[in-house]
């Protein structure tokens, strides 16, 4: 199909235009889109914003600046943000336990268990291993006393397990217990609204008509070892919301999974990270707990991703992968289809990649990756 192509691309990141419309065809490794949305963002400010290709698949909905697209798990970089905040603020340490908060947490040998350890997928709850309703995910307390109650699936800090979906229950459940509110309102009333951002988690029914339709992948993922973990994780019929259809699931808040955004969006607020923790004079994060949420927390073969990965309180750090660039000082996460927001404090870069026809695999899209790698090479 002929795309066009607009947004802002100064000359000098001519490469990032072509890499681009590259993705669009088919041919291309990872390519074929549909429509998509890249934004690079340098010590905060906005340097390129492309977008192209269609929000429906009928080709008949442009993919334009107002269009939402459903983010995934790279909405788990926005939740660790979000308790970031809260050691930021001195309401809790990364060291203390989760129980400390969250005392149901304790059953089944998990009351040592520390915020830190949890945020790393060290917990061991990847996923319900026992037949489970499907339509338990909009229920948040029944969610929630589950994990609660669940034993581990492998010793509590002897290796990462990835959490598709329980990390944004086990992080959006510490943060209510200690702010009080949710994530997706904790998001609204103080940096989305504030800071005009187009960034949702739980999306209300008004801006449903902006989102876009998705394409789903035409390959399964490819999860290397079947153990327990992955087989809680994504391979049971509950391992997914399930029973209440489309516009619920967009109302929903799972902080680990239904985001919705536009691209500059994503980069602003990881710009925010990747130059000093403000964004508009606004305070995000300081520089030295963005230090704490990004440490290395545990590194080596993930027991649900077939990868090796390095993680820190919520974020995937980019080495060994550099999925996001060549710096190893960068850090962020993706999102199952493609997308993924990053940001690099060591160059000032911060950048995510929205998209609508979703890849297979899991992590490091081949189309993310070509953007990044032309946008570092114009800098």
């Amino acid at each position: 199909m002929t795309v066009d192509i607009t947004g802002l691309c100064p000359d000098r990141f001519a490469a990032v235009r072509d890499a681009f419309a590259g993705n669009f065809d088919p041919n291309a490794p990872g390519g074929g889109e549909l429509g998509a949305r890249f934004c690079l963002t340098i010590d905060g400010e906005v340097v390129v914003d492309l977008m192209g290709g269609f929000a429906d698949r009928t080709h008949e909905r442009p993919f334009g600046p107002d269009t939402l697209t459903p983010l995934f798990s790279t909405t788990k970089a926005v939740a660790a943000l979000l308790v970031a905040r809260l050691v930021d603020q001195g309401r809790l340490t990364y060291d203390q336990t989760v129980a400390s908060v969250w005392p149901e947490y304790a059953q089944a040998g998990k009351q040592d268990v520390t915020i830190g350890q949890a945020l790393s997928h060290q917990d061991g709850l990847s996923g319900f291993p026992d037949q489970t309703d499907p339509a338990i995910w909009f229920d948040w307390d029944a969610t929630c006393a589950k994990l609660a109650a669940m034993a581990p699936l492998w010793p509590i800090g002897s290796a990462s397990g990835y959490h598709p979906l329980t990390f944004g229950f086990i992080a959006g459940e510490i943060f209510r217990r200690v702010d009080g509110r949710t994530m997706g309102t904790a998001l609204r009333e103080d940096l989305a609204g504030p800071l005009g951002l187009d960034l949702w988690i739980g999306l209300p029914d008004s801006e449903h008509d902006r989102v876009a339709e998705l394409m789903r992948p035409t390959a399964l993922p490819k999860f290397g070892a079947v153990n327990e973990a992955v087989k809680a994780a994504f391979m049971t019929k509950w391992a997914a919301p399930g029973g209440r259809g489309t516009a619920e699931w967009r109302r929903v808040e799972i902080p680990s999974a239904n985001g919705h955004a536009t691209a500059p969006a994503l980069a602003r607020l990881m710009g925010a990270l990747a130059c000093g923790g403000t964004l508009d004079g606004v305070p995000v994060l300081s520089p030295e707990t963005m230090e704490k949420a990004r440490a290395e927390r545990i590194v080596g073969q993930d027991l649900v991703l077939p990868y090796v990965i390095s993680w820190g309180a919520g974020f995937m750090r980019n080495t060994p992968n550099l999925f996001y660039g060549p710096s190893p000082d960068a850090f962020g996460h993706s999102g199952w289809g493609g997308s993924c927001a990053f940001a690099d404090p060591a160059r000032g870069v911060a950048g995510a990649y929205v998209m609508n026809r979703q890849g297979s695999e899991l992590i490091g899209d081949a189309r993310a990756v070509r953007l990044i790698q032309a946008a570092y090479g114009a800098l």
